[in-house]
Parts: structure tokens; sequence; C-alpha cells
């Protein structure tokens, strides 16, 4: 714990640390001497920096370099140093200002938010969606075969989205159309969010008022429809941005695997379950999140919420580990917030 330390252990470590993150280079004890009003020798800095480097905070890249804040070292001084800044009024204006030129499209602002980030942040800017926040104005089950249908799923704002379901050979077309129209009474005016709880368990319970035949295709057409990762969708903006500022050539590799990821999609819309876990703002540094342990990069995430205050999709930022947190945690704290009050 940051408090465990004393106030000049302290001063010199959060001045390693910012020194970090405003230059990406190590910090030797000559440089701290004249930039800390300690009135003390490089000798007694270089002790403290060692103590440091034996409680797993600091490390040295190479002999005789100065020092670099571990994983370990930027996540305490995260929780218990770091001072966020406040957003300007301006600044504010001006987000609230990017959005209203966008219109109030679900795609138009949440594109516009992950751009938003991305451009105010010089990293690259995500957003985690469900693809179906808009209600629901129609279900239908359409026959392809004695064996097949396509489920299919309108939105009010005119989203359509369609799956291949199996069925049991030779049934009935009337069968369809129960599900369908069991579906679609239950359906019509909720997110598929809200409406899929209540629906399963009512199935479950036999209470649906079908024959048991109709019940199947109604509760398997409805898993097709918000199977995994066929509910969320996934916006990045300003991949460029992690290749800037690189060190060295293990770095290119990393973060060409992690753009590789964000355009396979590849985990990633597991993100909204880490922002259902959360109060507000998170981050996750370097290893602490499995995603990019070989990355060396951070990812800070907010979940915006619906008028019924329940979670429905995050935004974010993934940078360098030595990405400006005292900017970029209110700002995207301050987006997704906008993005919900829009999106409601």
């Amino acid at each position: 714990m940051i408090e465990d330390f004393n106030q000049r252990t302290r001063d010199i470590f959060r001045g390693i640390v910012e020194n970090y993150l405003d230059t990406g280079a190590p910090v030797g004890s000559r440089t701290l001497a004249h930039q800390l009003d300690l009135n003390l020798s490089p000798a007694s800095i270089r002790n403290v920096m060692a103590d440091l480097e034996d409680a797993g905070l600091l490390y040295a890249p190479h002999t005789s370099a100065g020092r670099l804040p571990t994983e370990q070292g930027l996540r305490m001084f995260v929780d218990g140093l770091l001072e966020l800044g406040n957003l300007s009024q301006d600044e504010r204006s001006a987000i609230e200002g990017r959005f209203a030129a966008g219109g109030r499209a679900l795609e138009g602002v949440l594109n516009e938010a992950s751009a938003l980030l991305s451009g105010l942040s010089h990293a690259a800017g995500l957003v985690v969606a469900p693809k179906f926040n808009s209600p629901i104005r129609h279900v239908d089950f359409v026959s392809l075969s004695p064996t097949q249908a396509l489920a299919v799923l309108v939105t009010e704002d005119g989203q359509v989205e369609n799956r291949i379901m199996e069925l049991p050979a030779g049934m009935m077309p009337s069968t369809l159309t129960r599900a369908s129209n069991y579906l679609s009474a239950r359906l019509t005016g909720k997110t598929l969010e809200e409406a899929k709880l209540a629906i399963t368990e009512e199935l479950h319970q036999h209470q649906a008022q079908l024959d048991e035949l109709s019940a199947k295709v109604a509760e398997e057409g409805l898993a097709i429809l918000s199977g995994e990762g066929g509910d969320q969708i996934l916006i990045v903006h300003g991949q460029s941005h992690l290749l800037e500022d690189l060190q060295a050539a293990e770095d290119l590799e990393r973060i060409r695997k992690l753009i590789e990821d964000l355009e396979n999609k590849r985990d990633f819309l597991h993100l909204l379950d880490l922002a259902n876990e959360a109060r507000g703002v998170r981050i996750f540094i370097g290893s602490e999140n499995q995603l990019f342990s070989l990355s060396g990069s951070s990812l800070i995430l907010a979940p915006y919420k619906n008028e019924q205050r329940n979670v429905v999709g995050v935004v974010g930022v993934i940078g360098p580990t030595r990405i400006n947190y005292a900017r970029v945690v209110p700002m995207v704290d301050y987006t997704a917030r906008v993005v919900g009050r829009l999106l409601s």
C-alpha cells in the first residue's frame, strides 16, 4: 500500500512514474535530484530507488540505466497517487457538440463515440454495445426447407438480423407460425436483453400455452438470435495510433498482434462482461487483463446505461501503459455518460 511509504519515498516514486508517463524513458537519480525539491543527494535517491525495486515497483531495463515502473508500480500509482484532471466546460461542450452533429441514430452515436475517444486520447477508441439496443418490432420464422428455417428479427430503428436454424424433419408450417406469434407478442417494444430472461423462464416453467414443438422452436430461435457474440457489436477507431512511439522491434510484434485481435474481434466482446462488473471507470494495465498480456497495453473502460440504469454497453480506450491516465480517465467517463443519455 502506498500509505506504508514515507513522504520522501512517495515523492521519489511519483517523480519516476510521472517522468515515465511523460517521456517513456528510464529516470535516473541525478534527474530526480534536479527535478524534486527534496534536498537529497543522488546517492540518497538511489537508495530509495533500490528499496522500490526490491518491492517490485521499479526495474532497470539494462545495467547502469535509470528506473522504470513495473506493471505493479503503475497499478499502485494509479490507485494511490494519480490525480485526475477535470474536463473544462469547453471540452465538455466540444464532446456534446460532436454527438449533436452526428444525430441520435444508434450507429451514428456509437461510431462517433469511438472516433471521438481515439482523436482526443491519440489512442484506439472502442465501443462494445448490444446489437439490439433498439426496441424490437417483429420476429418471424421463415421456412427454407423441410429441416431449416430462417429466424428474422427486426428492430424499430430498422436493423435486421437473420439466423439459420435447424428444424425437426416433417415440422408443420403452423408450428413456425405459432412460435413467431408467441415471440413477437412478448418482444415487441422491448430490447432483446429485456425480454430474453422473462421468456426463457416462462418457457422453462411450461407457462407459455404452446405445444411442446412450438415451444422448442421459440426457445431455440431466441437462443440463436441472442447467442454468444450475436447480440453485441464492436466498433474500433484509431488502431494506427497504437503504432506510434514504439521503442523496439518486439513492441511492434506485440502491437501487430493486438491490432489483429481487434480486427478479428477476438475476445473483445467479453469487455461488456467486464463493464457489467464495474460501477464506474475501470483501468487494466498490461497483463492484468489476459486480452492484453502480450500487448504491453492499458485499457480504460467505462460502462454506459439505459433509462432503467442497466449497463448496456461500454466505451473505452486502448493505449500504451504510459497513456495519460489523468486526462483520459475523465474523458472516457464523461463520454460514457453522454452516450448513455443520448441512447436513453
